[in-house]
């Protein structure tokens, strides 16, 4: 496995938009779903007022990105069309460029003519669950706009996902995942990309806590890593709890990700996880 020294070296920035973001310190990607049906906060941001509200709660807090989604990937979360996600999304974006035209936009989703849509509209970078997997365009759509690219481990679709949860060695089928993608997305030029290891998706609970175990062996890739697991079930169920009751514990999980050299956590809560951040950066130097 590569040195701590020379996964930071390697990656410690970002290409956002020709500006270059310095990830020597953790950053912080605040959770903005526009839907109204994600697992945690559907329905609470569908209305303009609610998504200017959080928006600038987001940005207030110490938000360094916003991942705007309007898709939900739940288990079992209902299918939508193409265009009504796509409208969604490029409405959230709109307002959000009203409040800020600074903070980077990351949008999530798995369709490239989304992806391209949003770019067009503002948006910085695409988060995608599927990692290219389910709409073979998205790949070249993010190498020809050239944006960062968040690429995730996920088997099956958010439909059906929770039934492709067998591996015989989970850390490693997982690694061998991401050298597979990085080796294509390399290829077609692509330099940019981040990492996310799916905590939650295709995953009971043990196998997600056997990842955040494992999680420093995944900067071998030399890419910065991703932790999206705010108030996820692997929490609340361990917990005995809800999501609305699980903030302690997503503290608690964030944690342990920054001391495994996360470089990215992805939240609903930015106030405590930049608090985090501020304290780990008093260990880290």
């Amino acid at each position: 496995m590569a040195s701590k020294d020379k996964v930071f070296y390697l990656k410690n920035t970002l290409n956002i938009s020709g500006n270059l973001t310095d990830l020597s310190t953790p950053k912080i990607m605040g959770i903005l779903n526009v839907t109204d049906d994600s697992f945690y906060d559907g329905g609470k941001y569908f209305r303009e007022k609610d998504i200017v509200r959080q928006a600038e709660k987001l940005i207030a807090e110490g938000a360094d990105f916003i991942d705007i989604g309007g898709y939900s990937s739940r288990p079992g979360a209902k299918h939508i069309d193409e265009d009504s996600e796509a409208r969604r999304v490029l409405k959230g974006i709109k307002i959000i460029r009203k409040i800020s035209t600074r903070i980077p936009i990351s949008v999530d989703t798995f369709r490239a003519g989304v992806a391209a849509r949003a770019l067009d509209a503002g948006a910085d970078m695409v988060n995608d669950i599927s990692g290219g997997e389910l709409d073979d365009k998205m790949f070249e759509t993010v190498a020809r706009y050239n944006v960062p690219y968040i690429l995730m481990h996920m088997r099956g679709s958010p439909q059906n996902m929770m039934e492709f949860i067998t591996y015989e060695h989970l850390v490693a089928e997982i690694l061998d995942y991401f050298n597979k993608k990085l080796l294509k997305l390399t290829q077609i030029g692509l330099k940019d990309v981040i990492i996310d290891v799916g905590f939650g998706f295709s995953k009971t609970v043990d196998q997600n806590y056997e990842l955040l175990k494992n999680l420093e062996y995944f900067s071998c890739l030399n890419h910065p890593l991703l932790v999206g697991i705010s108030r996820k079930s692997m929490i609340y169920k361990i917990l005995k709890t809800t999501p609305e009751e699980a903030l302690n514990g997503t503290t608690a999980v964030n944690t342990v990700a920054l001391l495994k050299r996360a470089k990215f956590l992805r939240v609903h809560d930015v106030l405590e996880a930049r608090e985090i951040v501020e304290i780990i950066k008093l260990i880290n130097n």
